[in-house]
């Protein structure tokens, strides 16, 4: 009897994550893919439209703006949907959006289509997430989650260059009908293989908001919009920091962020195992690991060498924090981890925003080189905060 209960438990030690789970990193890859691309294609998009390039560059800010305001709202609305069902419906609008990108006559509808697949965006990586979480043993679910999101740290290595070669060579509208293709890869992967949850009794729409008002979960949420606050005000300026600061010439910028997005994708992964070794100890040693690496770079983005490799490492540490915040807001709020898991994404896209409005005004009022240690104040703000929460609940 003890022996089988020891086999059973050493098959259950190595039992491998379900490829479910990959049909989920598809679609995060393809939402990757659709929120970055436009990125590199901006003249494209404002000479064919006959818009002005700050125009264009609307097209970015209202794509955030969609998945901080407008996810939450759809999750809310659609909380009664089941959770598979949900997802197949979020991909459909997902590949209409990206769709009608490609025959949009005009910048309006361009515009509306953005913001048709920004809501799909945090609402699927939402329920996404507490799907993945659902599909492996609770000690497994940060490294489910964060093999979901690698899918968007692969999309910037490989799906934004590639979008962005497409686009160049082919016209913009051809990237967005390559994203549409992902789309239905994705959903035929989701409709395959994601099995049925068994349904739970969904919370209504107050218990919901209440659960998300609850003081610890706003905290972690302000937590995670400081930390990628941090992030976004050096990475939105990192291009003129390569190029003005450490001398590297305009083209080499791009095989720098690959590096930079090859260190996302193992921190991701590795941030994932961590979290479910330590959950909170592996979130408040990553964000002082970052703090570090900021600091540091504020010296070595002098030196071309010692600026690649910290970095990478940046890279590294900035990402890997993510599963495990995203799994401590999504445990914070029981009675509603979709909308919480959506919360998080709203949150950090708050702290895109608001990182690259201080890195421009840190080069405006102070100095290009001033950008990493302020990036590493940020982020120790929110490990203080961290910090703080953590104290309490060893006293609790």
């Amino acid at each position: 009897m003890e022996l089988a209960e020891r086999l059973t438990k050493k098959q259950t030690a190595k039992e491998p994550f379900p490829i479910s789970i990959l049909s989920l990193t598809v679609g995060a890859f393809a939402i990757g893919m659709t929120e970055f691309v436009i990125m590199g294609l901006l003249p494209n998009v404002a000479q064919d439209l006959d818009v002005s390039i700050s125009a264009a560059g609307q097209l970015i800010t209202m794509y955030a703006l969609g998945v901080a305001v407008g996810a939450p709202i759809l999750t809310l609305l659609t909380h009664r949907i089941p959770q598979k069902k949900l997802l197949l419906l979020l991909m459909v609008l997902f590949i209409v959006g990206n769709a009608v990108s490609v025959v949009a006559p005009s910048y309006a509808v361009l515009m509306g289509a953005r913001m048709l697949t920004a809501l799909t965006h945090g609402t699927f990586f939402g329920v996404g997430a507490v799907i993945a979480s659902n599909l492996v043993r609770p000690d497994k679910r940060a490294g489910a989650v964060s093999i979901m999101m690698a899918g968007l740290t692969i999309a910037n290595i490989i799906g934004v260059p590639l979008g962005t070669f497409i686009g160049q060579n082919m016209g913009w509208r051809a990237s967005f009908g390559a994203i549409a293709i992902m789309g239905i890869l994705a959903l035929i992967g989701i409709l395959m293989f994601i099995p049925k949850l068994k349904p739970e009794k969904p919370a209504s729409i107050v218990q919901q908001i209440s659960s998300l008002a609850s003081p610890k979960l706003l905290l972690f949420l302000l937590i995670a919009a400081l930390g990628n606050a941090g992030l976004f005000a050096v990475f939105t300026y990192i291009a003129p920091l390569l190029m003005e600061v450490s001398g590297f010439a305009e083209h080499s910028v791009t095989w720098i962020l690959v590096l930079f997005g090859c260190g996302v994708t193992i921190g991701n992964i590795v941030g994932g195992k961590l979290a479910d070794w330590k959950l909170l100890p592996s979130i408040l040693g990553l964000y002082l690991a970052i703090c570090l690496i900021l600091a540091l770079l504020t010296f070595t983005i002098h030196s071309p060498f010692a600026a690649v490799l910290t970095i990478f490492f940046w890279g590294m540490a900035s990402f890997a924090v993510m599963p495990g915040l995203q799994v401590r807001i999504m445990s914070l709020a029981k009675a509603a981890p979709a909308l919480a898991s959506t919360s998080s994404h709203s949150a950090g896209n708050l702290g895109n925003a608001a990182g690259a409005f201080i890195g421009g005004f840190v080069i405006t009022h102070m100095s290009l080189t001033a950008l990493p240690w302020v990036g590493a104040l940020l982020v120790g703000a929110a490990l203080m905060l961290g910090i703080a929460c953590y104290i309490s609940e060893r006293r609790a």
